[in-house]
């Protein structure tokens, strides 16, 4: 939306001015529709950008291009599956049985995101495009591993656990939207792309995290396999019935890991605008106040993710490691220049 108001600048000395104007205000139309709660903060955000763009006809026609992109796009997307209560469709609970999710402790809460895997995607042809092969049989020996590290490992009470480790779970535990914007703000930063082109890779990182979500729920659905507490808890291998993860488990099933689609295709997205390597930069995270970590390359972020869930007891190595996958094939897909922005 925003890239292609940018697009439409002339050429000459006036196009940047133009650009910046048309990426300013769509993004602000945009977010003002969505969000209408923000529209204060918003109009000062835009009029704080328009101070630093020279007044004049660029000026203006940006700011017109930028508004009729916006439109375009939200008229576009409507009815796109994606609002609260379509995303949240109730699933009828399948009967018990070894493997089948089962709403998880505590609160047992009703299955979340099922609507996700009929939604619209952006960029994909169908929810279903990339959907990966079925999790390790339960009597198979990579199965009987990954339920074992997570039973060491991701308990409310281990013993095996490091200090480090309990961090990493807590430091990763929140949303991963919102520890990816940071990222996004240091590859945007350090990209040298022009403002059209930077707001088509912003714009290109946040569809396709929307997508890894669509896909995730087709894949979580479609296999319906249940999180590490119920098969501790239930399963015919030495049951636990008081084990506890030390994160509560959301109301989703095990197989793939959704904080580990986003990885995916963040990686993908951000070695696109900064490079695979970069300067070392700092990250927190409002789920582990004080913590700070370190990273010099976009792959360390879904490493830590894919040791964090099996530490925070929710997630099996496997469901962790084919959500990057599933991630990266959502990232790399090819996006023939017509489609929809």
């Amino acid at each position: 939306m925003a890239a292609r108001a940018g697009r439409a600048a002339p050429g000459g000395r006036d196009r940047a001015a133009f650009q910046d104007a048309a990426v300013a205000s769509a993004v602000h139309d945009a977010l003002v529709d969505l969000a209408p709660g923000r529209t204060a903060v918003l109009d000062a955000a835009l009029a704080e950008t328009l101070r630093r763009i020279p007044d004049g006809r660029a000026e203006d026609r940006g700011l017109a291009a930028g508004a009729r992109q916006a439109k375009l796009a939200l008229v576009d997307r409507r009815g796109d599956g994606l609002g609260p209560a379509s995303v949240n469709a109730p699933f009828a609970v399948p009967a018990a049985a070894p493997g089948v999710w089962q709403p998880t402790p505590d609160g047992y809460a009703p299955a979340a995101q099922y609507g996700n895997r009929v939604a619209r995607p952006f960029l994909l042809d169908s929810p279903d495009q990339y959907r990966i092969g079925p999790p390790p049989a339960l009597d198979s020996r990579r199965y009987r591993a990954d339920l074992a590290e997570v039973r060491a490992y991701g308990a409310a009470d281990s013993t095996v656990r490091t200090a480090r480790q309990t961090e990493t779970a807590a430091f990763w535990y929140g949303s991963s939207l919102t520890l990816y914007t940071e990222p996004l703000r240091v590859a945007v930063t350090r990209s040298h792309g022009s403002a059209a082109e930077r707001a088509a890779l912003v714009g290109l990182f946040h569809a396709e995290l929307v997508d890894t979500q669509i896909a995730t729920s087709d894949s979580k659905y479609a296999y319906t396999r249940w999180r590490p507490v119920t098969a501790i808890r239930t399963g015919a291998i030495a049951p636990d019935r008081t084990w506890t993860p030390l994160h509560q488990t959301p109301a989703h099933p095990d197989y793939p890991s959704g904080h580990n689609t986003y990885s995916g295709a963040a990686e993908v997205v951000l070695d696109a605008l900064a490079g695979p390597r970069t300067a070392p930069f700092a990250l927190t995270s409002p789920t582990a106040p004080g913590v700070r970590r370190t990273y010099t390359s976009w792959e360390q972020l879904p490493r830590d993710n894919v040791d964090a869930r099996i530490f925070s007891g929710i997630h099996t190595r496997s469901a962790d490691e084919a959500g990057v996958t599933l991630g990266k094939a959502v990232g790399r897909r090819p996006r023939p220049s017509a489609r929809r922005s």
